[in-house]
């Protein structure tokens, strides 16, 4: 007699699901605060205006405006240069007349 079912489900069938990293915002796109710009890990880009850093390296908005990106060189400790993306969220100037 068998121990296991002959066609019987896989006890190694596991898989994790996706953690749909990447840029959910992209450049001249309308951004609301809160709203989730970048899903990285670690820090790929960085925070420019009006953008916060959350704990898991998350971008998201602090204002409404528009996504912006940049490069800018930053200086590591050994005197190295990397040249930064910056991804800010530039407000739109509202006239009332």
């Amino acid at each position: 007699m068998a121990k296991t079912k002959a066609t019987g489900a896989t006890r190694l069938g596991r898989d994790s699901l996706p953690k749909y990293l990447g840029v959910k915002l992209y450049e001249g796109q309308k951004a609301k605060p809160g709203m989730v710009i970048i899903r990285q890990r670690g820090t790929k880009f960085l925070p420019g205006k009006n953008v916060k850093r959350g704990s898991d390296d998350t971008l998201y908005a602090l204002k409404e405006g528009v996504v912006k990106f940049g490069t800018k060189r930053k200086k590591r400790f050994d005197n190295s240069q990397r040249i930064a993306k910056i991804v800010s969220v530039e407000s739109r100037q509202t006239r009332e007349s």
